[in-house]
């Protein structure tokens, strides 16, 4: 799906307020990442942090913290759970979060430890898109900005 420009793909799981995604793995760990919406309010991301594998996170900690020209921040959990791998790509060369923040950018692997309790947070489809599309006019972003070599 798509809400001004910003791709929201389907099959995902996201929590507006946080800005993320979640992506439930057949193993039940589940991967973490920054929306394109994240993405563009950031700018040019220059430094990603994930927190070490083996790290117990609760929900609405930070699993990463971010760097971009503009902006230094967290990358906020909606679930509480253990890191169990970490996106070494995404540390070497963080403009991956920008150029693939839904495939090659994701940040985190999570085990989570109260998934059916937790997962009532995270939203998709209608759900999503109304919400994001609050959270752009809240935050007066008319569009999301696509770098080179973008892929959704």
């Amino acid at each position: 799906m798509e809400v001004n420009n910003c791709m929201l793909p389907d099959g995902l799981l996201y929590h507006v307020d946080y800005n993320v995604w979640v992506s439930q793995n057949d193993d039940g760990t589940v991967d973490l990442g920054m929306t394109d919406i994240a993405q563009t309010l950031a700018g040019s991301i220059i430094h990603c942090r994930p927190k070490k594998v083996g790290r117990g996170v609760k929900a609405g900690r930070s699993v990463a913290t971010v760097e971009s020209g503009k902006w230094v921040g967290p990358v906020k959990s909606p679930l509480t759970g253990e890191i169990v791998s970490r996106n070494d790509a995404a540390e070497a060369d963080a403009t991956i979060l920008n150029r693939s923040p839904y495939n090659e950018g994701w940040i985190v692997r999570l085990a989570p430890v109260d998934w059916d309790g937790e997962r009532a947070a995270l939203v998709t489809g209608e759900q999503a898109s109304e919400g994001f599309a609050a959270y752009m006019a809240e935050k007066e972003l008319s569009e999301c900005i696509h770098c080179e070599g973008f892929e959704a």
